[in-house]
Protein backbone atom coordinates (compact mmCIF):
# COMPACT_ATOMS: atom_id res chain seq x y z
CA UNK A 1 0.00 0.00 0.00
CA UNK A 2 2.63 2.45 0.93
CA UNK A 3 4.62 1.45 -2.77
CA UNK A 4 1.34 2.35 -4.52
CA UNK A 5 0.86 5.58 -2.27
CA UNK A 6 4.45 6.35 -2.97
CA UNK A 7 4.06 6.09 -6.78
CA UNK A 8 0.63 8.31 -7.17
CA UNK A 9 2.40 10.69 -5.04
CA UNK A 10 5.39 10.65 -7.78
CA UNK A 11 3.51 10.84 -10.39
CA UNK A 12 1.54 13.88 -9.43
CA UNK A 13 5.25 15.39 -8.82
CA UNK A 14 6.28 14.78 -11.97
CA UNK A 15 2.90 16.18 -13.89
CA UNK A 16 2.97 19.60 -11.31
CA UNK A 17 6.96 19.56 -12.91
CA UNK A 18 6.25 18.70 -16.42
CA UNK A 19 3.62 21.75 -17.05
CA UNK A 20 4.44 24.37 -14.37
CA UNK A 21 6.91 25.92 -16.64
CA UNK A 22 4.91 25.53 -20.12
CA UNK A 23 4.04 29.82 -20.03
CA UNK A 24 7.58 30.20 -19.26
CA UNK A 25 9.20 28.21 -22.12
CA UNK A 26 6.63 29.33 -24.75
CA UNK A 27 7.44 32.77 -24.41
CA UNK A 28 11.13 32.88 -22.70
CA UNK A 29 13.91 34.70 -24.67
CA UNK A 30 15.70 31.88 -24.85
CA UNK A 31 13.27 29.75 -27.26
CA UNK A 32 12.51 32.47 -29.60
CA UNK A 33 13.70 33.52 -32.82
CA UNK A 34 15.11 37.49 -32.63
CA UNK A 35 14.16 38.48 -35.72
CA UNK A 36 13.33 42.22 -37.00
CA UNK A 37 9.72 42.76 -37.99
CA UNK A 38 11.15 44.25 -41.35
CA UNK A 39 14.43 42.13 -42.47
CA UNK A 40 17.47 43.06 -44.06
CA UNK A 41 18.68 41.07 -47.15
CA UNK A 42 21.74 41.48 -49.16
CA UNK A 43 21.04 41.15 -52.50
CA UNK A 44 23.21 39.29 -54.88
CA UNK A 45 25.36 38.09 -52.02
CA UNK A 46 26.22 34.27 -52.49
CA UNK A 47 24.85 32.46 -48.94
CA UNK A 48 26.90 29.47 -48.85
CA UNK A 49 26.55 27.98 -44.81
CA UNK A 50 27.13 30.97 -42.54
CA UNK A 51 27.17 34.56 -43.40
CA UNK A 52 26.01 36.32 -46.98
CA UNK A 53 29.40 37.22 -48.49
CA UNK A 54 30.40 39.13 -52.00
CA UNK A 55 33.54 38.77 -53.92
CA UNK A 56 35.86 41.45 -55.26
CA UNK A 57 39.52 41.05 -56.33
CA UNK A 58 42.53 43.23 -56.03
CA UNK A 59 43.48 42.88 -59.30
CA UNK A 60 39.99 43.94 -60.62
CA UNK A 61 40.48 47.07 -58.65
CA UNK A 62 39.09 45.93 -55.48
CA UNK A 63 35.79 47.85 -55.45
CA UNK A 64 33.32 46.39 -53.07
CA UNK A 65 29.37 46.90 -53.50
CA UNK A 66 26.83 45.79 -50.67
CA UNK A 67 23.27 46.52 -51.36
CA UNK A 68 21.04 46.31 -48.62
CA UNK A 69 17.72 45.45 -49.28
CA UNK A 70 14.23 45.18 -47.50
CA UNK A 71 10.49 44.02 -48.72
CA UNK A 72 8.35 46.11 -50.33
CA UNK A 73 5.45 44.61 -49.02
CA UNK A 74 6.98 46.06 -45.24
CA UNK A 75 5.57 49.61 -45.78
CA UNK A 76 8.69 50.72 -44.93
CA UNK A 77 11.59 52.41 -46.58
CA UNK A 78 15.10 52.81 -45.78
CA UNK A 79 15.99 56.49 -44.42
CA UNK A 80 20.06 55.86 -44.02
CA UNK A 81 22.44 53.67 -42.89
CA UNK A 82 23.64 55.27 -39.62
CA UNK A 83 26.77 52.78 -38.29
CA UNK A 84 28.85 50.20 -39.76
CA UNK A 85 31.26 48.36 -37.95
CA UNK A 86 33.89 46.76 -40.06
CA UNK A 87 36.52 43.84 -39.51
CA UNK A 88 37.60 40.43 -39.35
CA UNK A 89 35.01 37.71 -39.72
CA UNK A 90 34.69 37.57 -35.82
CA UNK A 91 32.62 41.05 -35.71
CA UNK A 92 29.23 41.15 -34.22
CA UNK A 93 26.74 43.64 -32.83
CA UNK A 94 28.95 44.10 -29.93
CA UNK A 95 31.40 45.59 -32.12
CA UNK A 96 28.47 47.20 -33.86
CA UNK A 97 27.59 49.37 -30.74
CA UNK A 98 31.52 49.61 -29.31
CA UNK A 99 33.81 49.88 -32.24
CA UNK A 100 34.37 52.77 -34.17
CA UNK A 101 32.15 53.70 -36.99
CA UNK A 102 33.31 52.74 -40.65
CA UNK A 103 31.19 55.56 -41.91
CA UNK A 104 32.16 59.74 -41.68
CA UNK A 105 28.71 60.38 -41.89
CA UNK A 106 25.19 58.57 -41.98
CA UNK A 107 24.67 57.35 -45.75
CA UNK A 108 20.95 58.70 -46.97
CA UNK A 109 19.10 56.56 -49.20
CA UNK A 110 15.24 56.37 -50.14
CA UNK A 111 12.95 53.76 -50.74
CA UNK A 112 13.53 49.91 -50.31
CA UNK A 113 17.44 49.21 -51.17
CA UNK A 114 20.70 51.21 -50.16
CA UNK A 115 24.04 50.50 -51.62
CA UNK A 116 26.80 50.92 -49.51
CA UNK A 117 30.28 50.80 -51.65
CA UNK A 118 33.77 51.57 -50.59
CA UNK A 119 37.57 49.35 -51.63
CA UNK A 120 39.67 46.94 -50.18
CA UNK A 121 42.25 50.32 -49.93
CA UNK A 122 39.67 52.35 -47.81
CA UNK A 123 39.23 49.61 -45.92
CA UNK A 124 43.20 48.90 -45.65
CA UNK A 125 43.31 52.25 -44.23
CA UNK A 126 40.73 52.44 -41.80
CA UNK A 127 40.93 49.03 -40.51
CA UNK A 128 44.75 48.48 -40.84
CA UNK A 129 44.92 45.40 -38.35
CA UNK A 130 42.98 43.51 -40.78
CA UNK A 131 44.64 41.59 -43.05
CA UNK A 132 43.54 42.23 -46.77
CA UNK A 133 46.12 41.00 -48.80
CA UNK A 134 45.06 37.11 -50.17
CA UNK A 135 47.38 34.21 -49.35
CA UNK A 136 48.32 31.48 -51.55
CA UNK A 137 45.28 28.87 -50.17
CA UNK A 138 42.87 28.90 -49.73
CA UNK A 139 43.67 31.64 -52.66
CA UNK A 140 41.15 34.68 -50.71
CA UNK A 141 41.14 36.69 -47.37
CA UNK A 142 37.71 37.48 -45.98
CA UNK A 143 36.91 40.94 -43.83
CA UNK A 144 33.43 41.87 -42.51
CA UNK A 145 30.47 44.07 -42.50
CA UNK A 146 27.64 44.91 -40.12
CA UNK A 147 24.93 47.69 -40.50
CA UNK A 148 22.66 49.51 -38.40
CA UNK A 149 19.25 50.07 -40.98
CA UNK A 150 17.51 53.31 -39.68
CA UNK A 151 14.06 52.96 -41.41
CA UNK A 152 11.61 55.57 -42.10
CA UNK A 153 9.42 55.10 -38.58
CA UNK A 154 12.85 55.82 -36.99
CA UNK A 155 13.61 52.61 -36.06
CA UNK A 156 16.60 50.65 -36.55
CA UNK A 157 17.40 47.16 -37.20
CA UNK A 158 21.14 45.39 -37.24
CA UNK A 159 21.26 43.49 -40.48
CA UNK A 160 23.22 40.21 -40.16
CA UNK A 161 26.79 40.64 -40.95
CA UNK A 162 28.40 40.28 -44.50
CA UNK A 163 31.37 39.24 -45.54
CA UNK A 164 33.48 40.26 -48.51
CA UNK A 165 35.80 37.94 -49.84
CA UNK A 166 39.18 39.36 -51.46
CA UNK A 167 40.27 37.36 -54.16
CA UNK A 168 44.00 38.09 -56.27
Amino acid sequence: MKKIAFQILLLTAVAFAGTGCEDDLKYSELVQDNRPAVPVTFTGATTYGFDPYYETSVAGGGNIKITLSIPAASGRTIKQITKVAAGATSINVLTLNTGPNYLTAPLAASGTTVEFTTTVKEFATKRPTVATTPVALPNFREIAFIFLVTLDDGSEVVATPVRVRILA
